[in-house]
């Protein structure tokens, strides 16, 4: 069990919705309605502004340091622990049970859990990411290149083990939760950072 609870508090920590919970308080709508659909900082940018948008942002990745956080101090020596619970508040954010398991795409959170767990490769990766964001305006494209690089520089600075791992995990779902916007970077179609063009479902 001191394996598991970290694992469980995790995910409830990570179902916390706040792009929501901020939407709902400061123009009583549903995010999810409004914009790309997505519950996260991107999209309450789009939708509600700069304000409202870095406090989600900095909710989101804090959920994901406190979840790991939780997990030494419930189970120090459990590597295995640390890692799924890593996993599980990412989980939480994208499919939260209070919120009939529509939420965002994880990133914020996985970039709290990462900087936790290896700051290191976070800290690579996190890097190239915020290049290419600054020189494309897409957030999409640094967010795929955060979570593709991640399991690179793990291998680099860690080895093979359960921080490699999941890496591997937070890569594939990233990569299924952005396929829309892989679509749409193809075509020419995806949004920059700050336009206020809705985006379609």
């Amino acid at each position: 069990m001191q394996t598991v609870w970290p694992v469980i508090v995790g995910y409830l920590l990570g179902a916390i919705s706040f792009s929501f919970l901020i939407g709902k308080w400061y123009k009583g709508i549903d995010i999810r309605k409004h914009g790309s659909g997505n519950a996260g900082a991107t999209n309450t940018l789009r939708v509600l502004g700069k304000g409202p948008a870095i406090a989600v942002l900095a909710l989101d990745i804090l959920k994901g340091v406190a979840a790991v956080l939780i997990s030494f101090w419930i189970a120090p020596d459990e590597s295995w622990s640390h890692a799924l619970t890593g996993l599980a508040v990412i989980a939480g954010h994208n499919w939260p049970v209070y919120f009939g398991f529509r939420g965002g795409k994880g990133i914020a959170t996985t970039i709290g859990v990462a900087f936790t767990l290896f700051p290191l490769p976070a800290l690579c990766a996190g890097i190239l990411a915020i290049g290419a964001i600054f020189l494309t305006s897409f957030v999409s494209l640094g967010s795929l290149i955060f979570t593709g690089l991640l399991p690179i520089f793990c291998l680099v600075f860690t080895g093979v083990g359960p921080k490699f791992w999941l890496c591997i995990v937070i890569g594939i779902l990233a990569y299924i939760r952005h396929r829309s916007n892989i679509v749409k970077l193809v075509q020419g179609r995806e949004n920059k950072l700050g336009s206020k063009r809705e985006e379609s479902q």
